[in-house]
């Protein structure tokens, strides 16, 4: 851990995770937080859907959800960085105290239910920032919508102009009956609808699973996505099991677990997925990544892409330059040339 941030670290512990986290915000905006000025190995360069990028280190969504520091986050060294989830209108999300942290175990639970600003607030954002770099946006529905399907069409028409890839999240364990829309018909109907919708705005579409899912909901929501020849898929969101490895007295918290007690799991689904989509189209794991081996496991099991959060919790900034550093090492290690030539190696 970076000096400075170990400073910082002591005080963002004294507070309510939350807070933190707001706190986090007001400084990246204020632009005070130094970025990543040394150059990728060009090992770590990626091509995805016709894009090159300089690295596969990606900031999951949750962090930013109302697109208030996509450029700084980006200035940190993240190849790519992800909005959301963005909902039609405005909502609280749940009751507070909703975010976790469990300091014992490295890891998160949040139940925060997708709090955030409203489609307007993040359209209005995006359309007025320079387009540089790579911004995903995620989207997601209003816990009170009568027509979920129709809550993520309304907002990735407005926001696919902005977006350099649209993810449709229906793996939130914090909203009731989102899951739901995993089912083979539901998830059909759902990217069915916003494939039409966006038809005209060619954006790269993806869906975010869960890492609770079984070996039959894989197989259903592959055969969707390859059916409907979908741009990728994310593996995957928090998880509603809990370890019996699990040390901290924060375990029994209701919500999503996210940071290192999901590694395995979600690497383990990531693998399972990939073994269906056959290279179809690009994976992204997300789930545990907080070391440049967490990434290298992802990539070898068959990810194009590799996306972090709760490890941010508690190496802060500093760490995408530790895990792009320890990922060129085991690429060259392993005589791999670049992260494209190691993707899906453990696959046989």
């Amino acid at each position: 851990m970076a000096a400075w941030y170990a400073l910082a670290d002591k005080l963002l512990s004294r507070l309510d995770a939350e807070t933190a986290h707001g706190l986090a915000i007001r400084t990246l905006k204020s632009g005070l937080l130094p970025g990543d000025r040394k150059a990728d190995p060009s090992s770590l360069r990626v091509t995805v859907w016709g894009r090159q990028l300089p690295n596969p280190i990606g900031l999951a969504a949750g962090f930013d959800k109302n697109a208030e520091v996509p450029d700084a986050m980006l200035g940190l060294g993240f190849g790519l960085v992800e909005i959301g989830s963005v909902t039609p209108r405005p909502q609280d999300g749940n009751p507070r105290p909703r975010l976790f942290r469990l300091s014992e175990d490295r890891g998160v639970i949040n139940r925060m239910g997708f709090p955030g600003q409203g489609l307007e607030a993040a359209r209005s954002r995006l359309a007025t920032r320079p387009r540089r770099g790579f911004v995903g946006v995620n989207v997601g529905a209003n816990k009170d919508s009568t027509d979920r399907a129709a809550d993520y069409v309304t907002c990735s028409v407005a926001l696919a102009p902005y977006a350099d890839y649209l993810v449709c999240n229906v793996s939130s364990p914090n909203t009731p009956g989102l899951r739901n829309l995993q089912g083979r018909t539901e998830l059909a109907g759902l990217l069915k609808r916003v494939q039409d919708a966006i038809a005209n705005k060619p954006v790269p579409l993806l869906v975010k699973i869960a890492p609770d899912a079984t070996d039959e909901d894989l197989d259903d929501i592959v055969a969707v996505c390859r059916d409907l020849r979908m741009d990728g898929i994310i593996v995957g969101n928090t998880t509603l099991s809990r370890p019996a490895s699990l040390r901290s007295e924060r375990r029994g918290e209701t919500g999503g677990l996210s940071g290192a007690p999901l590694t395995t799991l979600s690497t383990e689904v990531l693998r399972k997925t990939a073994q269906r989509v056959e290279r179809q189209f690009p994976l992204v794991g997300c789930g545990g990544v907080g070391s440049g081996a967490d990434a290298y496991a992802k990539i070898r099991a068959g990810a194009a892409l590799v996306q972090l959060y709760s490890a941010m919790v508690y190496d802060g900034p500093p760490l995408v330059r530790r895990i792009k550093d320890e990922l060129a090492v085991l690429l060259a290690r392993d005589g791999f040339p670049s992260v494209m030539d190691a993707v899906g190696a453990d696959l046989g």
